[in-house]
């Protein structure tokens, strides 16, 4: 199952922003924001290139995740006074988060071993 989806695309690129954000004038390079860019989107552009490879719902629900520390990051961390890496992170982790939930959406549910589609099973209720 090797589908090819615009989603895992676009979080690699947001991915690859991240990282590169603080090389373009969007906080100071080596400042807590900026190292969390750096962390931060390494990990999600891996987990999509990953996703990208070998589709798997866990990797949806990690980038998910990583994209809701993006928009709590700048409070958790305390660079709420820096504008740009601030908002960068909560635009750019509601963008990741969007993208990983709408995957989930999308994603078939398995229903192996109760008997395929609804209304063709074993009589349970």
């Amino acid at each position: 199952m090797k589908e090819q989806r615009w989603q895992d695309w676009t979080i690699v690129l947001l991915g690859v922003w991240l990282v590169l954000a603080p090389f373009f004038g969007i906080g100071a390079i080596g400042d807590v924001a900026a190292i969390n860019s750096y962390l931060i989107g390494t990990v999600v552009a891996l987990v999509a290139f990953m996703a990208i490879a070998k589709p798997e719902v866990w990797k949806e629900y990690t980038n998910l995740t990583l994209g809701l520390w993006l928009i709590a990051a700048p409070f958790v961390l305390s660079f709420t006074n820096l504008a740009g890496p601030m908002w960068n992170q909560i635009i750019v982790g509601l963008l990741i988060g969007a993208a990983a939930y709408d995957v989930t959406l999308k994603k078939p549910t398995s229903t192996v071993g109760h008997g395929g589609p609804k209304g063709h099973g074993h009589g349970h209720a």
